[in-house]
C-alpha cells in the first residue's frame, strides 16, 4: 500500500488504544485497511474500472482472505498469531454471509483483526509487508490453480 495512504489515515483521527479493543473492533478496522490496500494496488494497474472492481471483489472475499492468512501464518510473530487466532475465534453477533463458508469467514476475520492490530499499534511497515506477501502469494496460488 502506498505509504501515504496509511499516513493520511493516521492524520484523520487519533488511534484507539489497542488494549481497549476487542478482536472484532480490530477486524472492523482491518476490513477497511484490506479494501484500501487492494484498491490502491489495483489502481496502479492498467485495468478498466470495471475490471478493477471485479478483481477487488474477488480479493476481498472471505475465501480469498482465508487463503491469505494461510499463506502468511508461518511468518507471524507469536503476538500476531495470537491476534489472528483471537479474531478467528471471536463470536460476532451476526452469522457469516450466505455466500461465505463459515470457516472461511472466521479465518477472514482473523486476518482483518491482524491488519487492525498492526495499524492501531503503529506497525505500518509490518502491515505493508504482510499485506503485500499475503496478496502476492494468494495471486500466485490462483494462477497455479487456473493453469491446471
Amino acid at each position: 500500500m502506498a505509504q501515504n495512504a496509511l499516513d493520511a489515515a493516521h492524520a484523520f483521527a487519533a488511534l484507539p488504544d489497542p488494549r481497549e479493543m476487542n478482536p472484532l473492533q480490530m477486524a472492523y478496522l482491518g476490513d477497511t485497511l484490506h479494501d484500501l490496500y487492494v484498491r490502491t494496488r489495483l489502481a496502479s494497474s492498467h485495468m478498466s474500472v470495471g475490471a478493477m472492481h471485479r478483481q477487488a471483489i474477488r480479493m476481498v472475499s472471505a475465501s480469498a482472505q482465508a487463503r491469505m492468512l494461510e499463506q502468511i501464518e508461518p511468518e507471524l510473530t507469536e503476538a500476531e498469531a495470537d491476534i489472528a487466532r483471537r479474531g478467528r475465534n471471536a463470536q460476532a453477533k451476526h452469522a457469516a454471509p450466505k455466500h461465505a463458508d463459515p470457516a472461511d469467514y472466521a479465518h477472514a476475520t482473523g486476518l482483518e483483526a491482524l491488519w487492525g492490530y498492526l495499524y492501531v499499534t503503529g506497525q505500518n511497515e509490518r502491515l505493508r509487508t504482510l499485506m503485500g506477501e499475503a496478496l502476492s502469494r494468494t495471486e500466485e496460488l490462483w494462477h497455479r490453480q487456473s493453469s491446471r
